[in-house]
């Protein structure tokens, strides 16, 4: 919306760029911008886009994550412990070169293999101390001494 009112005051009205940034107290630059991806693609290329990066490089490849899993359910079929550190060991032993375990472990839950539990709190933290009488939190602290 915002984008469509600045590109128009400065393609309909004929303001200059510096004044629109002004006006609608934006920066000359992402007024430039806008400007500029309205000549390019008109109004439909002023909708906002995703910001996100399109690609992650230090993502492990699906190839790694594939050996991950078969190597978590052929443990699991063993009955031998599964977790992270345990595939970390294999992984190295069989291709020599192995991920981190906590990337190990990120992949396996991505995959659905581990589900977080709550951490829970102490019973005690819920109970809170309150005096039934005023003062009766006192204590002589004379006899404590030595």
């Amino acid at each position: 919306m915002l984008a469509q009112m600045v590109v128009a005051a400065v393609l309909l009205e004929g303001q200059s760029i510096r004044v629109v940034a002004a006006r609608f107290n934006v920066s000359k630059f992402w007024v430039h911008k806008m400007v500029s991806r309205y000549r390019d693609g008109g109004a439909e290329a002023l909708t906002p886009t995703s910001r996100a990066p399109r690609t992650n490089p230090r993502q492990m490849s699906l190839e790694v994550e594939e050996r991950i899993v078969a190597l978590r359910k052929e443990l699991d079929d063993l009955g031998a412990d599964s977790g992270a550190h345990t595939i970390s060991v294999h992984l190295g032993a069989r291709f020599g070169t192995t991920p981190s375990v906590s990337a190990i472990y990120r992949a396996l839950k991505r995959r659905g293999f581990i589900t977080d539990e709550p951490r829970k709190r102490p019973k005690a933290s819920y109970v809170r101390f309150e005096a039934s009488l005023p003062n009766e939190c006192w204590r002589s602290v004379m006899g404590l001494r030595r």
